[in-house]
């Protein structure tokens, strides 16, 4: 809980560098790939090709393309079709497909997570509504498929990492996550970047430098490895921790306007939702426990 709590934290600064000092000044495709290279160099020196089988490396590739690199191709092709506030209220949904994607894998339904996440979407929605207009429908469905990817994502590497070596570190592997997303990364510069729209400042490159190196880098392998030691009603609550927590950056710091009340009542909602899952994990841990006891 503790790695998605300090990854919340580090990537509301990211929505707000991005806005602020990014957005329509650099191209977004030349932004993603300089993250997800950098990423990569990052990771790189710890990995350990031989500690891994082929079809893990495939499988961390495949993961990787899909919550990085198919995520991203969606993700900036929707603010081509809607206005800002209408793609952060459609993210509000990547909860749902957490744990509809987490009982799909499993061959379960669990109700309990389906209910906390929709009360994450609620809350999320209650902070973030704006209204919409009156032809966004393409647009929905295109940040649907950066939800879902996502999502996938997240839920594909908790299940993949209970088949990796238990001997071996995290770090040691995750290199070819970023090495799947940048199979996508290079190739989307390639067919849709803008050269004409490169970093032009220093800050604008110090900026990419901290995105790629902190925000993808550090903040995707921590939030993955913290991913794998929640379930997934917490993983999903805490996707839609994140606007809460961008808001407030946002309003402490570039001074943007926050409706205060809302942001209250929303965060309320997520900490409820939060607590309600504690609270039913712990009766179904006892309710367990006692079974087993009984059975013995």
């Amino acid at each position: 809980m503790s790695y998605l709590v300090g990854v919340t934290a580090l990537w509301a600064f990211s929505f707000s560098l991005i806005g602020v000092y990014l957005s329509g000044q650099v191209d977004s495709y030349f932004a993603v790939m300089t993250r997800i290279i950098l990423a990569t160099l990052m990771f790189l020196p710890f990995l350990r090709p031989a500690a891994l089988s082929w079809s893990s490396r495939l499988g961390l590739m495949a993961i990787g393309s899909v919550q990085l690199g198919v995520m991203y191709l969606f993700f900036y092709q929707s603010f081509l079709l809607l206005t800002v506030p209408e793609v952060l209220l459609f993210t509000i949904f990547t909860p749902l497909y957490i744990t509809l994607i987490d009982d799909l894998l499993a061959r379960r339904f669990s109700p309990r997570f389906l209910i906390v996440a929709m009360l994450a979407v609620i809350g999320a929605a209650i902070i973030r509504y704006d209204g919409v207009t009156s032809h966004y429908w393409l647009g929905f469905l295109v940040v649907q498929g950066a939800n879902m990817s996502f999502a996938l994502g997240q839920v594909g590497y908790r299940h993949l990492a209970r088949s990796l070596p238990k001997d071996v570190a995290h770090r040691h592997l995750f290199g070819w996550f970023y090495l799947g997303a940048l199979c996508l990364a290079v190739p989307a510069f390639w067919l849709l970047g803008d050269t004409a729209k490169l970093p032009a400042t220093p800050l604008q490159w110090g900026i990419l430098g901290w995105l790629g190196l902190v925000a993808s880098g550090l903040g995707y392998f921590l939030w993955n490895k913290g991913a794998c030691r929640v379930d997934a009603g917490t993983l999903a609550i805490m996707n839609n921790a994140l606007i809460p927590a961008g808001l407030i950056v946002n309003l402490l710091i570039w001074n943007r306007d926050a409706d205060l009340t809302r942001l209250g009542i929303g965060a309320l909602i997520l900490a409820g939702s939060l607590w309600l899952n504690a609270r039913w994990a712990k009766r179904s841990g006892a309710a367990t426990a006692s079974l087993a006891a009984t059975r013995g």
